[in-house]
């Protein structure tokens, strides 16, 4: 495992159980079994790791539910729910410190890291309820998007802070009936338009084409395996000069979705390919 990993991972034990601000520098190499040294080649402040550890699991978190949220032809709102439960269970440590953590605890920068994946997420969800129901939810589908969420945080504190049993087939197929009910019945919804635009205003920015080639050379660098690394380098191409088809692109896309230092890279992509 490398370094960066292992602490970043040590260190979200300490957080799930103590908070961020409780956390120090010192608990966290002593919990590593490394010196200061040793964390500061990896990480430049307490607050450099938490941003990276939110990064890391989030990156991956949303990629997976863009894709399911893109690409699930049947029973799209049961695999959507399967999937969200499935990663709090499996990164429970770090769900519980995004759940646990207060929001007036959190610093500028740690409180625009969340809300912009926060914003990744409404965009994902308000798709796939577009998907699902169409122009018959029209004027509820903004607050249908803060229901869905809503249930999203209810239901998996059942498994993060009070060890009940959990069958994630039970819970996705009783939280689709309810979604499904939602989706039929509301008559006074209380997000509109005009709201929801407001509260995701200050996060609307878009990384560029320039950024995208950077991140990518980045990947290239790491990346060892031949097909993996040579779609990377097709892909580059078509940002710096478009001549490929849109089938050759989602391919290329494809080839690359699943691996672990790729999947952030290909839901960028998604996003600036349009597809």
């Amino acid at each position: 495992m490398m370094k960066k990993q292992l602490i970043m991972e040590k260190a979200l034990e300490l957080f799930a159980a103590q908070g961020f601000d409780a956390t120090t520098v010192q608990q966290i190499t002593d919990y590593c079994g490394i010196s200061k040294g040793a964390f500061y080649l990896s990480f430049k402040s307490k607050d450099e790791l938490i941003l990276s550890t939110i990064d890391h699991f989030m990156m991956q978190f949303t990629s997976d539910i863009d894709h399911i949220v893109k690409n699930s032809e049947d029973n799209l709102l049961y695999n959507f729910y399967y999937t969200t439960f499935q990663s709090f269970h499996k990164h429970s440590d770090f769900a519980k410190v995004l759940m646990k953590e207060p929001v007036h605890s959190l610093n500028k920068d740690l409180f625009i890291k969340i809300r912009y994946y926060d914003m990744l997420m409404d965009k994902s969800i308000l798709l796939m309820i577009e998907r699902l129901y169409g122009k018959t939810v029209q004027s509820i589908k903004y607050d249908l998007i803060f229901c869905i969420k809503g249930f999203m945080h209810t239901y998996s504190q059942l498994f993060l802070f009070y060890s009940s049993p959990l069958d994630l087939n039970h819970l996705s197929q009783s939280l689709v009936e309810k979604t499904n009910l939602l989706a039929k019945q509301m008559t006074d919804p209380f997000i509109s338009h005009d709201l929801f635009q407001v509260l995701k205003q200050p996060l609307n920015e878009e990384i560029t084409k320039d950024q995208l080639i950077e991140m990518m050379e980045e990947k290239m660098a790491d990346v060892e395996e031949p097909i993996e690394k040579e779609s990377l380098f097709l892909l580059k191409e078509q940002l710096v000069d478009p001549n490929l088809s849109p089938a050759i692109v989602k391919g290329l896309l494809e080839n690359i979705r699943n691996h672990p230092e790729c999947k952030w890279i290909s839901y960028l992509l998604r996003k600036y390919f349009e597809f």
